[in-house]
């Protein structure tokens, strides 16, 4: 049964393309893609005063690197229509007397509209935005001051340093990239495993299969550990992406990856099988995958963090092993962390990969009867 699996896989070159130069690509593409850095957002400029104050303004946020100005509007309906189609995400109004208001030690009005259908985006602008007009701010009191005072020394404050440990510079890339690695590795062992029963019964091979004196345990290793191996080559290959291309650092064991890397197959392995013996067509396997590929993505943490869902949802995600793998190969990848910590993680991912397998083979076992 291994030696036809083998076999079975490489004599079609369609299926190497796909094993092995498809995970290539969409981690190329998912790692540049797959990020929350927020740079280089479209900015329009309603500068009613167009004074030296307003136009200095304007010059931090663009010397920030996060603002982009791509349009100076002169009326609200040029506004509405650059926020409507898209074209700017953020618009800097300055009313008339923005710099007069300075002068005489009033406080001077900035209004900041943002594109809001993205609200974790626009969020991350507001903030931006806050810290760029606050420092402005600081920098027109001390030197208004200074004319006030002459030499003038401004009083003492905190000065706050932060440190970031594991991911110094903030990079989100560093964060998704490793999930890229679980959630690719997932969907190609359960795409081919779902296959692998049902392919057996449309081509009419499962009747000489059930002659022969294999068990049922015998059948699900000579289905599974071909797909296993190339599990194993795809995290190698992709591991070596993130690492000498995005160079997302790697702090912890490889032998404790690769540990992990296998429970985690055993799970995913024994859950297209599962799927592979309840499906009669491919088509239905096909379907029956992304019927759990896609809420697995979605409840892993992945994409949105656990803590912020419905506290029902929470306990559901506790059946989904990207759940805990995700939580293995980031501790792995950005803390360098061991098996001290995530055993948990890799007891949970071995007891689910033990039940589905077991389940797999059960039944296969009642088919076979």
């Amino acid at each position: 049964m291994l030696v036809k699996e083998f076999i079975h896989i490489f004599r079609d070159p369609k299926m190497k393309a796909v094993i092995f130069l498809v995970p290539v690509i969409q981690s190329m593409i998912f790692g540049y893609a797959v990020t929350t850095d927020v740079k280089h957002v479209a900015t329009a400029v309603f500068d009613l005063d167009n004074s030296q104050a307003s136009r200095e303004l304007v010059a931090r946020f663009v010397r920030s690197g996060y603002f982009d100005v791509v349009a100076r509007v002169q009326n609200e309906g040029q506004v509405r229509v650059l926020l409507d189609r898209g074209r700017a995400r953020a618009v800097l109004r300055f009313n008339q007397g923005f710099e007069r208001e300075m002068l005489a030690g009033r406080t001077a009005r900035l209004q900041v509209l943002l594109d809001g259908a993205d609200s974790n985006s626009a969020g991350i602008v507001l903030e931006y935005s806050a810290r760029i007009a606050a420092e402005f701010s600081r920098t027109v009191l001390i030197e208004r001051s200074a004319r006030l005072a002459g030499a003038f020394r401004p009083p003492g404050g905190v000065d706050l340093q932060a440190r970031a440990w594991f991911n110094e510079n903030l990079e989100s890339r560093n964060f998704y990239v490793p999930g890229v690695i679980a959630i690719l590795v997932m969907l190609i062992t359960l795409m081919l495993t779902s296959m692998a029963v049902v392919r057996e019964k449309e081509v009419g091979t499962m009747e000489q299969i059930l002659v022969t004196p294999i068990t049922p345990g015998e059948f699900i290793a000579g289905k599974t550990l071909p797909f296993a191996l190339i599990g194993f080559v795809d995290v190698i290959v992709i591991t070596a992406i993130a690492v000498f291309w995005f160079e997302v650092p790697i702090r912890g064991n490889l032998l404790l990856l690769f540990l992990a890397t296998a429970l985690y197959l055993m799970t995913t392995l024994g859950i297209g099988l599962f799927i592979s013996t309840i499906s009669q067509t491919q088509q239905q396997a096909m379907m029956s995958t992304f019927f759990f590929y896609m809420p697995a993505i979605l409840l892993s943490g992945f994409i949105f963090p656990i803590a912020n869902m419905p506290e029902s949802i929470q306990w559901l995600t506790y059946l989904n092993p990207l759940r805990y793998f995700l939580i293995v190969i980031r501790g792995i990848f950005l803390k360098g962390i061991g098996i001290s910590v995530l055993w948990p993680q890799l007891l949970a991912l071995a007891v689910m990969g033990l039940l589905t397998l077991r389940a797999a083979a059960g039944r296969f076992h009642k088919t076979m009867a």
